[in-house]
C-alpha cells in the first residue's frame, strides 16, 4: 500500500486528552498528516499550547475545554466538531488519569473517579462519535487508549487496570456492533511512556520504574509520546483499513501476549 494511505487530508479528528503527553503528540501528528484536529481536555492552557504548536507547523486545530466524565459536555463538543462537515472521521479517546492504592485501601471515591474518566469518558466519546459517523454514513475510525496494565498485575493498579480492561472490552464489543457500518474500533495499549501523568511521582520512584522497564524491554528503553502517536496515526489511517477489534501494543516488547 502506498505511503498516501497515511494521508488524512480533508478528514476531521477529535482527540481527548490533547493538552499534554500522548494526546498532544497524537493531535499534532494527525494534523501533520492533514487532518483538521479538534483538541479536547479540561486543561485549557494546555489545549491552547497544543493548538499553537499545530498551527505553527501549518496545521488546523480547534479547542474544546471539557470534562470527559460529563456526558453532556462530550456530546456538545463532538457535535461542534462535526458541524462544519456534518461528520467526524477519527476519534482518539486518550484522556485519562492515574491512581495508585492497595486493594485493601481503595475507597469508593477512588474507583468511581478513575472509572468516570478512564472508562466512562472513553465510552461517552465513542458513543457520540459513532452515532455521528453512522448518521452521516462515514466509514470512520475510533481509537481508544488502553494500557500495558491490561497484561500485567502490579501493586496499586486496581482502579487504573480495571478501567483500562473495561476499555478493551468496550473496544471489542463496539467493533462488532459498528463494523457493519464500516466503522473500525481499535485500542492502543502503551507500555511505560514518559509523560506528565507518569512523571508526577517522586524522582526516586520515577527513576526506579524507568530503570526497571528499560531492563525488561527487549528494545532497551521506555516509550515516548511520539511512539504512541504513530500507533494512533496508523489506526486512524487507511493503512489499517482491514483492522478492527484489535489491541495494538507499542511497549518495547515488555509484554508479548498471544
Amino acid at each position: 500500500m502506498p505511503v498516501t494511505a497515511y494521508d488524512l487530508t480533508g478528514r476531521t479528528a477529535f482527540v481527548t486528552g490533547a493538552a499534554s503527553g500522548i494526546g498532544r503528540a497524537s493531535a499534532a501528528l494527525l494534523a501533520e498528516a492533514g487532518a483538521t484536529v479538534h483538541c479536547a481536555d479540561r486543561d485549557g492552557q494546555g489545549l491552547d499550547e497544543t493548538a499553537a504548536l499545530i498551527k505553527e507547523c501549518g496545521g488546523t486545530a480547534h479547542t474544546h475545554t471539557l470534562d470527559v466524565s460529563d456526558r453532556a459536555q462530550v456530546a456538545e463538543a463532538v457535535a461542534a466538531a462535526a458541524a462544519p462537515t456534518g461528520t467526524l472521521d477519527i476519534l482518539a479517546a486518550i484522556a485519562g488519569i492515574m491512581h495508585h492504592s492497595p486493594v485493601l485501601e481503595t475507597r469508593d471515591e477512588d474507583l468511581d473517579r478513575v472509572l468516570a474518566v478512564n472508562f466512562k469518558g472513553v465510552l461517552y466519546a465513542c458513543q457520540e462519535a459513532a452515532r455521528t459517523m453512522i448518521a452521516a454514513g462515514t466509514r470512520g475510525s475510533l481509537i481508544t487508549m488502553a494500557s500495558g496494565a491490561i497484561d500485567t498485575g502490579g501493586p496499586g493498579l486496581l482502579c487504573y487496570g480495571a478501567a483500562k480492561a473495561a476499555v478493551v472490552q468496550l473496544t471489542r464489543t463496539l467493533a462488532t456492533e459498528v463494523g457493519p457500518h464500516g466503522i473500525r474500533v481499535n485500542a492502543v495499549a502503551p507500555g511505560w511512556v514518559r509523560t506528565p501523568m507518569t512523571t508526577r511521582h517522586d524522582e526516586t520512584a520515577q527513576a526506579h520504574t524507568e530503570a526497571l522497564m528499560t531492563r525488561l524491554a527487549p528494545l532497551g528503553r521506555v516509550g515516548t509520546p511520539q511512539d504512541i502517536a504513530h500507533a494512533v496515526l496508523h489506526l486512524a489511517s487507511d493503512a489499517s483499513a482491514f483492522t478492527t477489534g484489535q489491541i495494538l501494543r507499542p511497549n518495547g516488547g515488555v509484554a508479548m501476549p498471544w
